[in-house]
C-alpha cells in the first residue's frame, strides 16, 4: 500500500489537493519539492508513513538519529550589498518592497524567515561607486577619523536595514570590509594594496566607528570579520590583502581589545574567504594572542570544498563555522549543474561540515546582474528585480534558501544522517521549539529515486523526481 501510494506523489506533488483526496487519514509526514526545471517551486504533498519496500531495487535509504546532535542552527540568508539596497530602496515601491521583505524575512504566510544578513563596510564590486566611511576630502591621512561618516548608507541601505529589522527583530547580522580607507593602505587607493602596519590601531577604530554608528542608526551589528578576502586583490573593485600574520596582529594587538573593550557582544571572525587554504585561518589560531579573541571562521564557496571547515573544527572544535559567501551565476559548473548543485555544495555540503549559517551573496540584483562597478557581471541575486517596473523573479538561489530557512528555524539542532550515495545527498535537523524533525535531499541524478527514510522503527517512502530538491518534515511518534 504505501508503495503504491508513493507512486502517486511524483506526479500529484505539484496538485496537493488532488494528492489529499488520495491520503490516507494517517498520513504523517509533509514534504515539499522544487524541480530544477521550476515546473515544481516548493510544491506541497504528504506522505504516510509505513515500510520501506525493499523489494524496490536502488532505493536511497537515509536513517535519521534525532538524538546524535552536532552543531545548532544561527540562521540562512544573504548579504544586503548596495546594489540590492538600491534595487529595494529607489526602484521599487513601498508596497513592493515591503511584500517582498515580509516573504523573506518574516515567517507569516509561509515567509522564508530569513534570520541572517550580511552588510559590507564601505563599497564592494556591487556598489554604484567606489568609497570608504572615512575619505577625507584632500586625500590625506586621517588617524582621528574625523571624517568618518555614514552618509553613503543612508539612503538606501540603513533604510532597507532598518526595515528588514522591524520585520524581524531577532535578525543576526554580520559586516565584512572590502578595504580600508585609501589613505591607510600602502597603494593609496581602495583597489589593491595593504593596510600600512602604523594604520593598524586606526583600522580597528574605524570598524568599531562603523559598529557603533550602525547601532545608532537601529542596525545592530552581531559579527565582524577583519577583511572580505584577504588572500586576493582585485583589479577594479576595493580590496586589500592581508596574510594570516598580519591578521594575527590586527586582531590580537589591536582590534580584538578594542572590541573587547568597547563592543563586547560583537564576535570577531577570521578568513571570510575560500575553502581552498584552511592554513590560512589556522595560522591566525595558533597565535594564543589572537585566538582568544576569535569566535568563528567564515567560508566562501569560490574555491576547493566544504571538508575544509571540518578540518579546521577538528583542530579547533569550540569554534563556530560559517558559510558567508556564495554567488550564484552563470558558470560552469553551475551553469549546467543548476538547482542542485547548488544546494548540494551550499545548503548540504557546508552543514554537514559544521557551518551554523549560510549566507548567500546578492539579496537582489536587476535584470543585467548588477548595478556593479568592477568585479562579477554574471553574478545573480536571491531574487532578481526588474529596474523598470520593481517586478520580482525568484533565482535558484531563492529555491535553495527557501527548502531550509522556511522549515529549520534558529536553534535548531543538527543531527545525524545517512551519508550522501549515487547522488542522493542530504542533511538532518531537529528543531528546538516543537521537536519537529527535518530532512532536506538533494537528488541530483536526472532520473527518479525511490527514498527511504527512516527514524527508529518508523518510515516514509516516496519517489523524489530527477534534479530536485525536497525538504520532508515530521514529528516524533510521540508528539
Amino acid at each position: 500500500m504505501v508503495a503504491a501510494l508513493a507512486l502517486l506523489l511524483a506526479g500529484c506533488a505539484s496538485h496537493p489537493a488532488a494528492w489529499a483526496e488520495r491520503a490516507s487519514v494517517q498520513a504523517s509526514a509533509d514534504v515539499w519539492i522544487t524541480t530544477s526545471d521550476h515546473r515544481q517551486l516548493l510544491a506541497h504533498a504528504s506522505i504516510p508513513s509505513g515500510t520501506i519496500d525493499a523489494s524496490h531495487e536502488a532505493v536511497s535509504v537515509i536513517d535519521v538519529a534525532p538524538t546524535q546532535r552536532f552543531q545548532q542552527v544561527a540562521g540562512f540568508g544573504a548579504a544586503l550589498t548596495d546594489a540590492s539596497s538600491w534595487l529595494l530602496q529607489q526602484r521599487m515601491t513601498p508596497q513592493q518592497r515591503q511584500a517582498l521583505l515580509q516573504e523573506l524575512y518574516s515567517r507569516k504566510n509561509d515567509g522564508l524567515g530569513f534570520a541572517f544578513l550580511r552588510l559590507t563596510i564601505g563599497a564592494s564590486d556591487f556598489s554604484r561607486h567606489h568609497y570608504s566611511l572615512d575619505d577625507s576630502p584632500d586625500g590625506k591621512p586621517d588617524p582621528q577619523l574625523l571624517h568618518f561618516s555614514l552618509a553613503p548608507n543612508r539612503e538606501d541601505v540603513i533604510p532597507v536595514a532598518q526595515q528588514i529589522v522591524a520585520i524581524n527583530p531577532q535578525l543576526r547580522i554580520m559586516a565584512s570590509p572590502w578595504s580600508a580607507p585609501a589613505w591607510m593602505k600602502d597603494s593609496d587607493s581602495l583597489i589593491t594594496g595593504r593596510l600600512r602596519p602604523e594604520y593598524y590601531a586606526a583600522f580597528s577604530r574605524y570598524l568599531l566607528r562603523y559598529i557603533e554608528a550602525m547601532a545608532e542608526a537601529g542596525v545592530r551589528i552581531d559579527a565582524l570579520s577583519v577583511q572580505n578576502e584577504p588572500d586576493f586583490e582585485p583589479r577594479d573593485y576595493p580590496g586589500m590583502r592581508l596574510n594570516a600574520p598580519q591578521r594575527a596582529r590586527l586582531i590580537g594587538d589591536h582590534l580584538g581589545p578594542l572590541l573587547a573593550q568597547h563592543a563586547p557582544q560583537v564576535q570577531l571572525w577570521d578568513w571570510d574567504h575560500n575553502w581552498d587554504k584552511p592554513a590560512e585561518p589556522l595560522a591566525v589560531l595558533a597565535d594564543p594572542v589572537a585566538a582568544r579573541y576569535v569566535s568563528a571562521v567564515a567560508w566562501h564557496c569560490y574555491g576547493g570544498d566544504s571538508s575544509a571547515q571540518t578540518r579546521v573544527h577538528a583542530a579547533h572544535p569550540t569554534l563556530d563555522m560559517y558559510m558567508t559567501e556564495c554567488s550564484g551565476g552563470d558558470w560552469e559548473p553551475l551553469h549546467t549543474g543548476g538547482l542542485t548543485l547548488q544546494a548540494r555544495q551550499v545548503l548540504v555540503s557546508t552543514m554537514r561540515h559544521w557551518a551554523r549559517g549560510v549566507l548567500l551573496w546578492n539579496l537582489a540584483l536587476d535584470e543585467s546582474n548588477g548595478p556593479h562597478t568592477g568585479g562579477c557581471g554574471n553574478c545573480r541575486g536571491v531574487v532578481t528585480i526588474d529596474s523598470r517596473t520593481g517586478e520580482v523573479t525568484r533565482t535558484d538561489d531563492y529555491y535553495v534558501l527557501a527548502h531550509a530557512s522556511r522549515f529549520v528555524r534558529r536553534g535548531a539542532w543538527r543531527v545525524a544522517s545517512t551519508e550522501g550515495q549515487d547522488g542522493v545527498d542530504n542533511v538532518a535537523f531537529v528543531n528546538a521549539d516543537d521537536g519537529s524533525r527535518v530532512l532536506i535531499v538533494v537528488n541530483s541524478n536526472p532520473e527518479t529515486r525511490r527514498i527511504g527514510v527512516r527514524e527508529g522503527a518508523r518510515s516514509f517512502e516516496w519517489a523524489l523526481q530527477g534534479k530536485s530538491v525536497a525538504t520532508l518534515r515530521w514529528h516524533s511518534a510521540a508528539h
